[in-house]
């Protein structure tokens, strides 16, 4: 044998013993929902990222359906190797409240990241009285039952965020359920309902023409260059906050070290200024976390969830 073949030989071990266990075909991650929502454009910037980083195609498939249910059951059946993957948002935290699935919501899936955060933003229509939370607050316990607020149909976050509004307030407002929040917020510029906590993203346009008010942020860490407003408990002291988080998941049962070549990927990939500038333009901050710290996040939301569909008598339709 000469000198190089024997040094081939000697190296085949350690390029061997080089190549990355995981992944070793197409990583995909899928989402639940349709294309241009949230949960779609905080996905498609991470997957552009992570391929970079993972050296395999990482493709975004849309899964929609039965609010969100029919794509994580895809994700909860599928081999736990990390090929497969979702990004969704805090809305499955509410919806394993009210919703039956074929999973379960805390159990059957292994948190790998959370990915970004965006405060819930308090809004009401331009001929609604009260100027400031206090008032909205005072308002609606001079008028128990008489304050309409909109949300995406009944069970989802927002009708969530706002009920839990209500209990911590002692408040009796009357729900009005649209089909999705796009109609919800037309009502609210119309005046047809009083008032909405939703998103930034879905009301960034009759905020920015100021054809609703913003009274407050239900929680700290609205991006640079947000719209100036206290958060509800600054400007009332009422223990309450309430934002969305969206964060990325695989089948229960990762293997460890898959679990840490996934999280260190995602937090370098949401440390980039572009992916910052995209999840800003949501209204949503970066914010990556251990599986650990996400998993705790999750378990909370739920637990908290179904305090306030018990006291509220959420059910979804």
């Amino acid at each position: 044998m000469n000198r190089r073949a024997a040094l081939a030989l000697l190296a085949t071990p350690t390029l061997a013993q080089a190549q990355p266990a995981w992944p070793q075909r197409p990583v995909r991650i899928v989402v639940p929902f349709p294309p241009g929502g949230s949960n779609d454009v905080i996905a498609r910037p991470l997957a552009e990222k992570l391929q970079q980083r993972l050296g395999q195609p990482v493709v975004i498939e849309n899964r929609p359906g039965a609010g969100g249910a029919i794509g994580a059951a895809q994700v909860a059946q599928a081999a736990a190797d990390g090929h497969t993957l979702m990004v969704t948002s805090s809305s499955f935290a509410a919806s394993a409240v009210v919703q039956r699935t074929p999973y379960d919501a805390a159990e059957s899936f292994e948190p790998v990241a959370r990915l970004a955060v965006a405060p819930f933003l308090v809004l009401t229509n331009l001929n609604f009285p009260p100027r400031d939370v206090a008032g909205l607050i005072a308002h609606a316990k001079a008028h128990p039952g008489q304050v309409d607020f909109g949300s995406s149909g009944p069970g989802g976050i927002n009708h969530f965020v706002t009920e839990y509004f209500a209990l911590r307030a002692g408040l009796r407002l009357n729900h009005v359920p649209y089909r999705g929040m796009p109609p919800a917020v037309t009502d609210l510029v119309a005046g047809h309902i009083q008032l909405l906590i939703t998103t930034m993203a879905s009301a960034s346009g009759p905020i920015r023409d100021q054809r609703v008010r913003l009274l407050a942020y239900a929680a700290p860490g609205a991006p640079a260059g947000s719209p100036a407003a206290p958060t509800v408990r600054e400007a009332t002291g009422l223990d309450y906050e309430a934002s969305i988080w969206w964060g990325l998941f695989g089948p229960r049962g990762l293997p460890a070290e898959v679990l840490r070549i996934l999280n260190t990927a995602v937090r370098a990939s949401l440390a980039e200024p572009d992916v910052a500038r995209i999840y800003e333009a949501e209204g949503a901050t970066p914010a990556p976390s251990s599986p650990a710290e996400f998993g705790a996040i999750l378990r909370g939301d739920i637990a908290r969830f179904r305090e306030v569909a018990q006291a509220a008598n959420i059910r979804a339709e």
